[in-house]
């Protein structure tokens, strides 16, 4: 694939990855026509969509940290299988804003901390992760970065580092999420555990009363509602502390329910100018007809029979697995609703 030469003001080069082992940033030359095309910004998907690997080229962090100045950008966090993907497509409107699903340097961020780096290195690559990922890809035009939720136990961390940063926690309620990890199938079942193992390192499980023995007892949708427990108290602290001007709360059913209302919402939160024409021809548009991952059509229609079937044929499972997590959801003192609600009942 033919690129331009780099330039560090040029958002289409990437910030794709940290090179731990000479202090520098790789970066790929991606062109925003290519986003669309991509479910997450990863090799994989590079690999898929171009047919090789995209130009690449590393510059040290230390180049980087002194020439590159705090913007402001929007955090889409998620709890998964909540319409992420859709929302941040929906609001990478050119003129208005960018959107970058799941860029990889964040989660090399996390990587780094698991591998046992000090809080101060873990502090200052996520710094300057998010300096780099603010880029706009024109003037005026904002950003909206929706990390991977392995980056959840340090969304605190991403605030305060991007003081300027206005977060939106999207998340499916937990029947809806657990109906999700039925239909993907093993792969998502075994998935579930990965991230759990992932926010055990990161403490955000024991306040449960849920210690690393229980899990080796408990079924995979039990995991999965443990590793949606644990995020939901973790988003209810963090909303406690920083306020509704800093984190709001969406669900995926108000997502796709009201598309119009939550784009709009949505951008309103982030500071974007999205006029309600614009809003309009989003809401009725390729994003919430096709599927946001393999770009199939995927009518909301569709989506409600999927999941009524997927349902049907775990009922057992999924009501039980439900039943005991709002009993350990009522004894760690965690509400089903998040708290600083994006929008109110219609």
């Amino acid at each position: 694939m033919a690129s331009r030469s780099f330039q560090l003001g040029d958002a289409e080069w990437l910030a794709h990855r940290l090179v731990e082992g000479t202090d520098a940033v790789r970066f790929a030359h991606v062109p925003r026509a290519a986003h669309e095309g991509m479910a997450f910004l990863t090799d994989e998907s590079f690999a898929a969509h171009f047919g090789a690997m995209p130009d690449q080229v590393d510059v040290p962090a230390v180049e980087l940290l002194a020439g590159m100045p705090r913007r402001p950008l929007g955090l889409l966090l998620h709890s998964a299988f909540c319409g992420s993907t859709l929302l941040t497509r929906a609001l990478a409107a050119p003129g208005v804003a960018m959107g970058l699903s799941e860029p990889v340097i964040l989660n090399d961020v996390v990587g780094m901390r698991t591998r046992g780096a000090a809080p101060a290195a873990v502090a200052r690559a996520a710094d300057l992760a998010l300096r780099l990922l603010a880029r706009p890809f024109a003037q005026g035009e904002g950003v909206v970065i929706k990390p991977s939720n392995l980056l959840n136990p340090f969304a605190e961390l991403l605030l305060a580092l991007a003081p300027e940063a206005r977060a939106l926690f999207l998340y499916a309620p937990l029947k809806t999420f657990l109906v999700s990890v039925v239909r993907k199938g093993l792969p998502c079942r075994l998935w579930v555990r990965e991230l759990l193992e992932g926010y055990l390192k990161a403490g955000i499980v024991a306040p449960l009363g849920i210690t690393p023995e229980d899990v080796f007892r408990q079924t995979d949708l039990q995991v999965a509602a443990t590793g949606w427990l644990a995020q939901h108290r973790l988003f209810a602290l963090l909303a406690a502390k920083v306020g509704p001007e800093r984190l709001r709360t969406l669900t995926s059913e108000q997502l796709t329910s009201d598309p119009a209302r939550a784009i709009a919402a949505s951008a309103g939160h982030y500071g974007l100018a999205l006029e309600p024409s614009t809003v309009a021809r989003i809401a009725a548009g390729p994003a919430f007809t096709r599927h946001s991952k393999s770009g199939e059509a995927f009518t909301p229609t569709q989506r409600r029979a999927e999941y009524a079937a997927a349902h049907a044929a775990h009922a057992e499972e999924i009501n039980l697995v439900h039943r005991w997590a709002l009993d350990v959801a009522e004894q760690a003192g965690i509400a089903m609703d998040a708290p600083n609600p994006l929008l109110q009942p219609a």
